[in-house]
């Protein structure tokens, strides 16, 4: 795979993974602005919880990234600069961006419950279109198989793990959308998606073959899943036991 979508004026490489992170972000920014018109929220509001999300958002993917591979650039800190590398951590991302999001709500004066639930479909949506850059990056590869639509990556056929977590990522997707229609009480969508991704996350990792920290016989993706997951049942059976909000 070549991960050059094309040379801009024949000089400068522009990457896949540059030009799947941007069209994820163009995504996102629809579906929020969509969302945003059917709330009645004001003009623009979608394209402005985008902005602050994808700050917020890579600040945080780049830094968990960092931390996680600190004797690479403790070796060479230049490489910290090098986005176009690779090398961001989603986890470390939705943390950052959520952090981002309740600075935004509270500056708002929103509901920081509503907000999250508000972002957090979309955010399904550009990750899925995300993990194809990873895909034709050459990164987050898979352990070898000889299964007929294994790729070869590293001298190996293997599996396209980045593909598996796109399509894992487009049914949570889905199923937040049907959710956010129909829900009681806000948090009920981020409460779904904390447990929803962690789970076909947490599967996924077992066939990833790049290299991995590990705690305990799981890597640290898998131990965040497990984290996520019991939060999101947490806030699931606390927003059921307190009923409807008085406005749903």
């Amino acid at each position: 795979m070549d991960r050059v979508a094309f040379n801009l004026f024949g000089r400068w490489p522009v990457y896949w993974y540059g030009v799947c992170f941007a069209l994820a972000f163009v995504a996102a920014v629809i579906h929020w602005n969509a969302l945003a018109r059917r709330q009645k929220r004001p003009p623009g509001f979608g394209s402005e919880v985008g902005f602050w999300l994808m700050l917020s958002g890579l600040v945080g993917a780049r830094l968990a990234y960092i931390l996680a591979n600190l004797d690479v650039y403790l070796a060479d800190p230049r490489e910290i600069l090098y986005i176009r590398h690779g090398g961001l951590v989603f986890y470390g991302g939705a943390i950052g961006a959520a952090f981002g999001l309740m600075v935004f709500a509270r500056a708002r004066r929103d509901s920081v419950p509503g907000l999250l639930d508000f972002a957090v479909s979309g955010l399904q949506l550009g990750h899925a279109i995300g993990r194809v850059g990873c895909f034709l990056n050459g990164c987050c590869y898979g352990t070898p198989t000889s299964l007929p639509w294994g790729v070869h990556v590293e001298g190996a056929c293997r599996h396209p793990t980045p593909l598996y977590e796109t399509a894992a990522n487009l049914a949570v997707y889905a199923a937040l959308l049907r959710l956010g229609s129909r829900k009681q009480r806000d948090g009920q969508v981020l409460a779904a998606y904390l447990v929803l991704y962690p789970v076909g996350r947490f599967l996924i990792e077992f066939l990833r073959g790049d290299q991995r920290l590990h705690w305990i016989g799981l890597n640290v993706a898998q131990e965040t899943s497990l984290v996520l997951f019991a939060l999101g049942i947490a806030l699931w059976l606390k927003l059921r036991r307190s009923g409807r909000n008085p406005d749903a």
